[in-house]
């Protein structure tokens, strides 16, 4: 399969066959570091808002950082669970993407573990 990488305008139409670019490698592109990534497949939808769906393929980066307003998979109690790490001066927590639904914020213990951060996501659609 060959893949090519041609941009496309998702507002206005733009003529863009002549603005072809090299070929692509899509789990390249979303890899970094693939001594270190793993494909999660996620169960939810308390990251809707930060575009990540029930049922979507993540990339988690165990060398990814996890920082302020980062996507990660953390370890809580020995559940692994996908959140927004978020960080107000000496407070921690993972807290949820969605606005529709009202998901707790999960605090930060010493227990918690970052396990790695969301690099990427695969999303397939039905054909039929």
């Amino acid at each position: 399969m060959r893949l090519v990488s041609i941009p496309v305008s998702a507002g206005f139409p733009s003529p863009a066959a002549d603005d072809l670019e090299d070929e692509i490698d899509p789990i390249a592109w979303i890899v970094r570091h693939p001594a270190s990534t793993f494909w999660w497949r996620v169960e939810g939808d308390c990251l809707l808002d930060a575009g990540i769906l029930d049922g979507d393929l993540i990339a988690v980066d165990r060398a990814g950082v996890g920082r302020n307003g980062r996507a990660v998979l953390a370890v809580v109690e020995g559940a692994v669970t996908a959140k927004i790490l978020r960080r107000e001066g000496n407070r921690i927590w993972l807290a949820p993407a969605n606005s529709r639904e009202d998901y707790p914020l999960i605090p930060f213990t010493e227990e918690t573990e970052v396990w790695g951060v969301i690099a990427g996501v695969a999303r397939r659609y039905e054909l039929e």
